[in-house]
């Protein structure tokens, strides 16, 4: 079985986080929308090849349809009740879920298949601060899903755990001397990773292989910190994709932090007004300024953005991609793609530069930036920069 993972008219929604990715592949939980939606159907599929219905632009890098198969909306993380009702699915049919398209089975699919669902159990995610509003809830089920009839490694006895909740730590991941609190939810360590001295964390929390928590660092739950991230200070309620860096102290919260990108020492994010309103977030769909209907957001960043030290940063921010922030006083609350300076100046970051920098950056970690990448960099720099 195909299946394809259909953006559903919500690229642009998502911004700045899919201007370099489809909206499948955006990481809520411990895995991103496809890797959930793969695994979950492996069980009930053979699952042969993933494919996108995304912008042109993208399918440099991303599989764009060649075959046909089961086409699955990209922004919805799924849960084993919904993934059931789309295996199901004969050829031919269309499921729909609380009035919502989910899936269709093959292509000129006409007839509708009608389902319900509790909310609190089909996340149908349309914004960006979605994301970190359920990830603790994607995380209890990527947590089940990937560790459900395995053996955890053993808990060094160097760590205080608090709380009878669940701890699975996967090969080569190094613990020592942390406090683990499991009281609100599982607590999940992924390949080679490493857990410093003096972190305190309270779940539910995943971090991916090959990442780093530092010493004393202080996660909050219902966070995700993504494969070979090196994170330190105080987070809460956030998501770092991949490949970014927090090595230092400086606050984070109800954020979500795309690939590639580094906070300099001592950058702070405000995820709370002043004066206790819903904040409003600037909208890559209508180019103003959108009501959230939230009181918590502090920055939506898209890949390969860099801060310096001691930046602040207003509460609902959006940084674009490759924008470089550096200067006194506070960013605006909108930073376009390719800024460079951004608080103070309207110069942009030189498209050979912003390669250069990425490169250097992906060097450190063995990965090289593709040609298919530089397309889409190079793309962004024409259209929106």
């Amino acid at each position: 079985m195909n299946i394809i993972f259909d953006d559903n008219k919500l690229h642009l929604a998502f911004a700045p986080l899919t201007l370099t990715r489809p909206v499948a592949e955006l990481r809520v939980g411990i895995l991103t929308i496809s890797e959930s939606w793969v695994k979950m159907c492996s069980k009930h599929l053979d699952v042969k090849s993933v494919e996108y219905v995304t912008e042109g632009y993208l399918e440099n890098k991303f599989e764009p349809v060649n075959q046909t198969g089961i086409k699955i909306a990209g922004n919805i993380k799924p849960t084993e009740e919904l993934v059931q009702l789309v295996c199901n699915l004969q050829k031919g049919e269309q499921l729909y879920v609380n009035g919502k398209w989910v899936a269709t089975f093959g292509v000129g699919a006409k007839n509708k298949v009608e389902r319900t669902l509790d909310e609190d159990r089909f996340w149908y995610l349309t914004k960006p601060w979605h994301l970190f509003q359920i990830n603790g809830q994607a995380i209890r089920e990527d947590f089940k899903l990937l560790t459900e009839g395995r053996t955890t490694q053993q808990l060094s006895g160097t760590n205080r755990v608090i709380g009878k909740g669940d701890i699975f730590i996967e090969d080569g991941a190094k613990i020592e001397c942390a406090i683990l609190n499991t009281e609100n939810g599982p607590i999940y360590i992924g390949k080679d990773a490493e857990v410093m001295e003096g972190a305190v964390i309270r779940g539910p929390f995943a971090l991916g292989e090959h990442a780093v928590i530092k010493m004393s660092a202080k996660i909050y739950g219902d966070t995700t910190i993504g494969m070979h991230c090196k994170i330190g200070g105080e987070v809460t309620n956030s998501i770092f994709t991949a490949y970014s860096n927090k090595g230092h102290d400086g606050f984070v919260g109800n954020s979500v932090i795309g690939d590639w990108c580094n906070l300099g020492a001592d950058t702070n994010t405000s995820n709370l007004k002043n004066n206790y309103s819903n904040v409003r977030v600037y909208s890559y769909e209508t180019m103003e300024m959108e009501e959230t209907g939230v009181m918590f957001c502090g920055v939506i960043m898209g890949d390969h953005s860099k801060t310096s030290i001691n930046t602040m940063l207003n509460t609902a921010s959006s940084i674009g991609v490759c924008a470089n922030i550096f200067g006194n006083g506070f960013p605006p609350k909108y930073v376009p793609s390719f800024s460079w300076g951004a608080i103070h100046s309207n110069e942009k970051f030189k498209l050979e530069k912003a390669f250069e920098v990425a490169e250097n950056m992906m060097k450190r970690r063995n990965v090289a930036l593709t040609k298919g990448d530089k397309n889409i960099l190079s793309y962004l720099y024409e259209h929106l920069a």
